[in-house]
C-alpha cells in the first residue's frame, strides 16, 4: 500500500514541506494583520470640512469638523457628512486589508483556512 506522502504532487512536495509553507504563510498573515491594525486611514467628506480617521481595527480614532460645517439649522447635513467620512475611511481600511490578503495568497480564496 502506498504511503501518504504526496509523491504525485508537482515538484514532489511532501507533507512536511506543505506544512512548513502553510506555517510560513500563517506567520506572514499574522504579521500583516498586526501591521494593518496599527495603520490609520483618513477620509474627508463635505468638501473636506469633515475628516474621519480609523485604524485597522475599525475604531474611529479621530474626527475633525471644521467650524463652517456646523450649521445649527442643518444638523442633519453634518450628521450625514460625518457618516460619509467614517464609512469611506472604513472602506479604505477594508480595501487595503483585502489587497494585502490577495497578495499573500496569490489570489486564492482560502476561505476560513487561516
Amino acid at each position: 500500500m502506498a504511503k501518504n506522502n504526496f509523491r504525485g504532487m508537482p515538484g514532489g512536495m511532501n507533507q512536511a514541506a506543505m506544512l512548513k509553507q502553510a506555517q510560513k504563510m500563517q506567520q506572514e498573515m499574522l504579521r500583516m494583520q498586526e501591521e494593518q491594525e496599527n495603520k490609520t486611514f483618513t477620509a474627508k467628506a463635505g468638501g473636506g470640512v469633515v475628516a474621519a480617521t480609523v485604524n485597522g481595527k475599525h475604531e474611529l480614532v479621530e474626527l475633525t469638523i471644521q467650524p463652517e460645517a456646523v450649521d445649527p439649522e442643518d444638523v442633519e447635513m453634518l450628521q450625514d457628512t460625518v457618516i460619509a467620512a467614517v464609512n469611506e475611511a472604513m472602506r479604505m481600511a477594508d480595501t487595503e486589508a483585502a489587497n494585502n490578503m490577495s497578495r499573500l495568497t496569490g489570489g486564492l480564496n482560502l476561505g476560513g483556512l487561516f
